[in-house]
């Protein structure tokens, strides 16, 4: 039975309960039945716990929700206790805990300076802390380098120490992996995710300024401002190739595009194995997790009752902490192993999984792998600030669909939300925007988001739809408009994308789309090429035909509707 049923038979029969009794209603033995009854039916009503979890340990919270179900576990009141998990993003669940639009009782983030970062701005807001109690550990998850198998031996993997710090120097060496004897593999492509969101881009960038520091613990905003730490960034930056929301999405782009699109990630050892496990059929080689040698961070998933928010009761409150200590008991850790986590003993082994055949050393612990201090939350504010001020700025062109299906509710939706998104550019990216129908329209070319992205919210707002949709001839049109503006003599470098939103299929061009894939887009993707962000809007859309060009590019696609295209908006500008 579904919770929605359970709720729903409970209130009908209270509500019953109580029409009879207001409405005197007699019959024998009913007066005396009364009281018990209405005990049993509260009884029986179950504690909804909902537990937002970082997705690296998604699949292990869920079986331990049914587990823990299956076992009966009940609050002190007698009441059985229903576990809800919802994976998430650790640093944009903290943004929407805080804005109230998620609001779970339990948050369970990646590491613990999101739990710093939260309750500090929490306290800031409401003078009080979220959570009453510490947060505790759960599991561990390693961070570390992601690469392809051979490539890591080539560095002398497992045997030779592989350090961040090599990395980085090989991705800005002009020889490229040739002086590593592999010159066929060009210069390194390095990618990692978005430490404004992803707990995997956040410690990334911590490792590497803590190899620039020397330290392994203590960092602070004055470490992370510091010329030599800057320098370095920059330099890590122009040699990037590709930014992300999650580690999945660049695994899987590596797994789709093959070794030359993407060599080296930031990423977690669940990620790497996992991968290695479910796609092996689909990887041109294996991948291999590293230990960086200058230390990795131990990502403790922290388990947190936010108590001390206006929407949990301390019913909720009792049923959640006794789920965290389920969580923590030894048949739950002695599990952790078999969804590639390691439990917080040693001694419960990290199960069959996680071996060298299967891409990791097994061995590592935070006893004998040098473990970093997880930045507090000042140090990461100041983390994501020089990020965002170093990271490689983006050319963005928006293709609008303003067919006629487009009308009212759709129109509107869409443009509000691309209107949001300029104004989250960074005010050195350039954007240009392109509107297309039965024709095809530049209504502005590309410019600074300084000076640009507010008038041209406006202008966005003011759309209009009506016509057919020309999809095949804008996606040509907006080829040559990005080739036309990257400026390879000018020696900038710059992330190329094109955000195209349709919400239908090409009914008006006079390009087919063979001839747009054939000779429009490249024929393979290029990691430093224009990628196309292609979102299917509505139920009309042509996903399959979006697909084809978005996978084509090396871009992505994404299903959204009017109450989603905020979230979708977001993902995008995290690969930017």
């Amino acid at each position: 039975m579904t919770r929605t049923r359970r709720m729903f038979l409970f209130i009908m029969m209270v509500t019953l309960v109580a029409i009879g009794a207001m409405a005197g209603i007699k019959y024998a033995g009913f007066a005396g039945l009364l009281p018990s009854q209405v005990k049993a039916i509260i009884a029986e009503a179950p504690v909804t716990v909902t537990v937002s979890s970082s997705v690296t340990k998604q699949r292990w919270m869920e079986e331990m929700a049914r587990r823990f179900a299956q076992d009966g576990a009940r609050t002190s009141a007698g009441q059985p206790i229903e576990i809800i998990v919802k994976g998430v993003l650790s640093g944009d669940s903290m943004d929407r805990i805080l804005s109230g639009d998620d609001q779970p009782v339990a948050w369970s983030p990646g590491e613990s300076s999101w739990v710093a970062q939260l309750d500090g701005r929490w306290r800031a807001s409401h003078g009080s802390p979220i959570s009453s109690a510490e947060c505790k550990p759960t599991v561990y998850t390693p961070s570390g380098i992601a690469m392809w198998r051979p490539m890591a031996e080539a560095l002398g993997w497992p045997g030779k120490p592989v350090s961040w710090k090599s990395i980085i120097a090989l991705a800005s060496d002009p020889q490229g992996w040739g002086r590593h004897g592999h010159p066929e593999w060009g210069q390194l492509k390095l990618g990692y995710t978005h430490p404004q969101y992803s707990s995997a881009g956040l410690l990334f960038l911590a490792s590497v300024i803590y190899g620039q520091t020397g330290k392994t613990e203590g960092l602070t905003p004055q470490d992370v401002y510091s010329r030599p730490v800057e320098e370095a960034l920059s330099a890590m930056a122009r040699n990037t190739s590709k930014y992300g929301m999650v580690t999945t999405n660049l695994l899987d782009m590596m797994a789709r595009q093959g070794p030359d699109f993407l060599h080296v990630i930031a990423g977690f050892e669940e990620g790497v194995v996992r991968f290695n496990l479910e796609r092996q059929a689909e990887l041109r080689f294996p991948l291999a997790f590293v230990f960086p040698s200058e230390g990795t961070f131990w990502s403790d998933h922290p388990y947190c009752i936010l108590d001390g928010a206006p929407w949990v009761t301390p019913e909720q409150a009792e049923a959640a902490g006794l789920f965290g200590s389920y969580l923590r008991d030894s048949e739950q850790q002695a599990a952790a192993g078999d969804f590639l986590l390691r439990p917080l003993d040693a001694k419960r082994g990290s199960g069959s999984h996680l071996t060298l055949a299967n891409g990791t050393d097994p061995a590592p612990r935070p006893e004998t792998i040098k473990p970093f201090e997880v930045p507090g939350a000042e140090a990461a504010g100041a983390i994501i600030d020089q990020f965002l001020a170093t990271k490689r700025k983006a050319r963005v062109l928006l293709v609008l669909d303003v067919s006629s299906s487009m009308n009212g509710a759709p129109i509107r939706a869409a443009t509000e939300a691309t209107a949001r998104f300029l104004k989250r550019l960074d005010p050195r990216d350039e954007v240009a925007l392109m509107v297309f129908n039965d024709g095809i329209r530049l209504v502005s070319d590309f410019a600074p988001a300084a000076g640009g992205a507010e008038g041209l919210s406006q202008r966005v707002l003011q759309l209009v739809s009506g016509g057919g949709t020309n999809l095949n001839g804008a996606v040509c049109a907006a080829a040559e408009a990005m080739a036309k503006a990257r400026r390879p003599e000018s020696g900038e470098s710059r992330l190329n994308g094109i955000v195209l939103l349709s919400d239908g299929a090409d009914t008006a061009g006079a390009i087919s789309e063979t001839r747009m894939l054939q000779t429009c887009l490249p024929r393979s993707a290029e990691v430093d090429g224009t990628k196309i962000f292609a979102i299917a809007f509505g139920d009309g859309a042509d996903r399959e035909a979006l697909n084809r060009i978005a996978h084509q590019t090396g871009g992505a696609v994404f299903a959204a509707d009017p109450g989603t295209i905020d979230q979708t908006y977001l993902r995008i500008s995290a690969e930017q």
